[in-house]
């Protein structure tokens, strides 16, 4: 429990940090979201009107205490150029990225272990290096590059979907499945190339320990690789998959620009080039403690596969 509740108490106050950063931020980056707003009418007297209707005259731990203890309380403020809640305007968004970053993490899992497991089984092969060398080719392709290629393959040669054609989770969540299946692989093909590195890895060196050397004797060479290394193998492998969450939610934010999808990823880069900071701030904190969330479980369930860290609670 003292484990547990250290690793709530860091998640607290990341997610403070990361609020402070993302409120502060948009007070150095160059730009007035009321000139953006007035346009060729922003004279002075309009901009500072504006300003203090926005209450952007306030001071800055003035403006970031308010706006904090309003966003615990789930009021994430009004969009500068829409003038709705923030909340309202994400309600539809939400949906959309969780269940792409949720395929997204799906696939690298199903796909990885099986893989990680077969190289480190046939290290050496020569299918091994085969897959070796694919690897190294998936890792350095660009995910929007992947994207692309499957939208040209499979929506415009194949027609398996029509690209621009995203039907929202509410609307048919299966379809809406359907459509993300290809977004979706474009993000995780790098990182399940990533994971399978990793996990053969850790897997080859588990199995040069003196305990599998001596457990293996007499007993079955599968049957040692899937009971006892793969379970003491995890622990690094779980915390580059729990990071992974961090590299699929930034890698979404360009895949639903190829694959014209309304999520987060696409509000976050419009509200950006329209200074509107209320927006931009909401999207930022939520995905960030989506991030942080996903690490400490992924630090909880280190916890239960390692007895090492047991013993430190």
């Amino acid at each position: 429990m003292k484990y547990a509740a250290k690793k709530i108490v860091w998640m607290l106050l990341t997610m403070v940090i990361v609020s402070f950063l993302a409120f502060l931020a948009f007070r150095i980056i160059p730009g007035d979201p009321t000139a953006k707003l007035l346009g060729e009418q922003a004279t002075p007297e309009r901009v500072e009107a504006l300003r203090q209707e926005l209450g952007l005259d306030r001071p800055f731990l003035e403006r970031y205490v308010s706006w904090l203890g309003d966003f615990v309380r789930g009021d994430m403020g009004s969009s500068y150029n829409y003038s709705m809640p923030v909340s309202q305007m994400l309600q539809g968004k939400i949906p959309v990225t969780g269940l792409l970053t949720l395929l997204s993490f799906l696939l690298i899992v199903v796909l990885s272990i099986p893989l990680g497991l077969f190289t480190a089984r046939h290290s050496g092969g020569a299918l091994d290096k085969a897959l070796t060398v694919v690897n190294q080719v998936l890792m350095a392709v660009p995910a929007f590059f992947t994207g692309i290629l499957l939208t040209y393959l499979f929506g415009l040669l194949l027609r398996w979907f029509v690209p621009g054609s995203f039907v929202s989770p509410a609307e048919n969540f299966w379809q809406s499945a359907g459509y993300l299946v290809f977004p979706a692989a474009a993000i995780a093909i790098p990182r399940i190339a990533m994971t399978v590195k990793m996990l053969r890895s850790a897997l080859l060196a588990e199995m040069n320990k003196d305990y599998v050397r001596t457990y293996s004797r007499g007993n079955d060479r599968r049957a040692t690789l899937y009971l006892h290394v793969l379970r003491n193998a995890l622990p690094p492998v779980v915390s580059f998959l729990a990071m992974t969450v961090a590299d699929i939610v930034a890698g979404s934010v360009v895949i639903e620009q190829v694959f014209a999808i309304p999520g987060l990823g696409r509000l976050l880069l419009t509200s950006i080039s329209n200074r509107d900071y209320p927006v931009v701030q909401a999207v930022v904190v939520l995905v960030a403690f989506w991030v942080v969330l996903v690490n400490l479980l992924g630090d909880l369930l280190n916890q239960r596969l390692d007895p090492r860290l047991r013993l430190t609670d």
